[in-house]
């Protein structure tokens, strides 16, 4: 059964859809799929261009799946699925009764790396994307902030989570990773579906 949309609801926007389970795996497979992640990704400093200029950030990244992908002005190529990432795409597919043909990981060494407020709303996802985020490690607050309204709603994911944002999520609210206090790293999966 899934669980209830964590959003509010406003009556002159779609419908903004998000889910959260919050043991989508368990502790044991989470630590697990940390440790494997953490030693066997090509990690690479996150870049982005920002008033025509590169950026290189403290978040690392690494990028999989089928096709490429571009965002904040940097094209991204993917790296070939590994069997452990095919084996949790099949499991959210199932799931979700959906597919995914990309993964962008994501690595925040401590809670000093943070993500700031944006959306993920690239033409190559489509109208309505559906975005599926497994978090492992770190427990961290996810902030979510309306676009028009600025109301707020956080919610702390923990290790082997999984958030999913669906309807008109991306076109109605930004999505952030606060700084936090903790020393802990944290890694997270989104799994996408490019459209074209």
């Amino acid at each position: 059964m899934r669980p209830s949309n964590i959003l509010p609801t406003h009556p002159e926007e779609n419908e903004s859809l998000v889910y959260y389970f919050d043991y989508f795996l368990s502790e044991a497979e989470a630590k697990v799929l940390f440790q494997e992640f953490l030693d066997n990704t090509p990690w690479k400093n996150e870049e982005i261009l920002m008033f025509g200029k590169k950026l290189v950030l403290n978040r690392k990244v690494a990028f999989y799946g089928d096709k490429a992908y571009g965002y904040s002005g940097i094209v991204k190529n993917p790296y070939p699925w590994t069997d452990t990432l095919l084996n949790l795409k099949g499991k959210l597919e199932k799931e979700l009764n959906t597919d995914f043909n990309v993964c962008l990981l994501n690595f925040y060494p401590s809670g000093i790396d943070s993500m700031g407020f944006h959306s993920d709303d690239e033409k190559e996802l489509g109208q309505n994307p559906l975005i599926a985020s497994i978090s492992l490690g770190a427990t961290r607050t996810f902030s979510f902030q309306n676009k028009k309204s600025n109301e707020k709603v956080n919610i702390d994911l923990i290790t082997g989570s999984l958030l999913v944002m669906s309807g008109a999520c991306q076109h109605n609210w930004k999505h952030s990773l606060p700084k936090s206090n903790t020393t802990e790293s944290r890694i997270n999966l989104t799994f996408r579906k490019i459209v074209f």
